[in-house]
């Protein structure tokens, strides 16, 4: 993205997402100014890329004071804790401002049988502690955290797998069901990740499939539907119109995507086209019809608007009003990440639609991978200030705080 249009331009709907009395209520002048000049930090590309490879190498290297420094900083601010008892307080901080959470346990990369297994009970503890929170609806889940990369792969390629991959593939199911079961017992929904395009189909698969037993009644099971995708529209339409034609309740979680450069670089090495739209113009016209499709459906669709993007925000919200729909229906929900977008977040929760914090957690060196990556994201958009970074501007202005 070169320019940062959001900020300036007209936006639909009647809500003030430039209100950053609202936006940063819930924090003290203290974590205001800590949040600032963290994020003046990350604003910095060459700098959060020399820092973000010296600090695999030192957390590898278990350095002490490292872990202690990743912990005071981007950790604090983009995680809920290294425990579930640890998100407690940022979970109750976040209802006071009516806002819920959406729990993940942030480990990555595993492959070894015990890993997965151990990511199963963590998930399975997750669902439980969800369950006896009156703040936290959803669970999120990603399913390359349940099995090897390659299984998933292989499955989508339409290859026949060996004696002992079908062990594991049968035992990768079970995982899945294990969790599928216990968020329908408790009534905890359940968002699955959407990954890269060439394991993507087979996930989608096996999501809808349990969508036909467990969303009988209610969204248990959420897809999630990349629309940078060309085809992620689409995909979107046809899985609703098939679930819902066989008499159950299609979920689905709008994202615009993650893997773009990968998905890119993979596809011109392989010689094939791009999934990937040419241009963000494509992939916001996509989006937005999503959302509108969603809004249409809603009696008999649950959807999540998964967003950082002010104008599908306020669209959505602009839609839910001019249909005269109650603002807090629980088909009609939005998300933003924690520690990021809280001029999003706050405004949404302040005029009572249904908002969530996708609130991560896990050991410092387990979720350092989604450390950097949020690092990452919030490097300059436009000359030497981020948009996240206007907004915490304006509001040490407004308090006085900053000249």
């Amino acid at each position: 993205m070169a320019v940062d249009s959001e900020a300036t331009d007209p936006l639909p709907g009647h809500i003030d997402f430039h209100n950053t009395e609202f936006a940063f209520a819930h924090l003290s002048d203290r974590e205001l100014k800590r949040m600032y000049y963290l994020f003046r930090l990350m604003n910095s590309p060459a700098l959060v890329n020399v820092g973000s490879s010296l600090l695999v190498a030192a957390i590898k290297l278990r350095l002490p004071l490292v872990k202690r420094l990743v912990r005071h900083t981007i950790f604090r601010q983009f995680v809920g804790g290294e425990t579930l008892q640890e998100c407690e307080p940022v979970i109750e901080k976040l209802r006071k401002y009516q806002c819920s959470s959406i729990l993940e346990y942030g480990a990555e990369g595993k492959s070894r049988e015990e890993e997965l297994d151990t990511t199963r009970d963590i998930v399975l503890n997750t669902i439980r502690f969800a369950a006896s929170s009156d703040s936290v609806p959803v669970v999120s889940l990603k399913l390359t955290g349940l099995v090897d990369n390659a299984l998933l792969e292989k499955k989508q390629r339409g290859e026949v797998f060996s004696e002992q991959e079908e062990v594991y593939w049968k035992r990768f199911l079970r995982r899945f069901d294990d969790i599928c079961q216990t968020a329908y017992e408790h009534n905890i929904a359940l968002f699955i990740d959407a990954e890269e395009s060439w394991m993507q189909d087979a996930i989608d698969a096996l999501v809808l499939e349990r969508m036909r037993r467990y969303n009988t009644r209610r969204a248990i099971l959420y897809n999630t539907y990349q629309l940078y995708r060309v085809d992620g529209l689409q995909r979107l339409k046809d899985d609703y119109h098939v679930i819902h034609s066989e008499g159950y309740v299609f979920g689905a979680k709008l994202v615009r995507g993650a893997y773009m450069d990968k998905e890119r670089k993979r596809a011109k090495e392989m010689g094939y086209p791009s999934p990937i739209h040419p241009t963000k113009e494509a992939t916001d016209r996509a989006y937005d019809e999503a959302i509108l499709f969603c809004v249409e459906h809603f009696e008999t669709m649950a959807s999540c608007n998964a967003s950082h993007n002010l104008k599908s925000n306020a669209l959505q919200a602009k839609l839910i009003e001019e249909r005269g729909i109650v603002k807090n229906h629980d088909h009609l929900n939005f998300s933003q990440l924690y520690g990021m977008a809280d001029y999003i977040t706050f405004n949404l929760s302040a005029r009572g639609y249904n908002v969530a914090k996708y609130l991560p957690y896990g050991p410092v060196e387990e979720v350092l991978p989604y450390l950097i990556r949020r690092a990452r994201e919030n490097t300059a958009v436009t000359g030497d200030m981020s948009r996240e970074l206007k907004y915490l501007r304006r509001e040490l202005k407004r308090r006085g705080l900053l000249r």
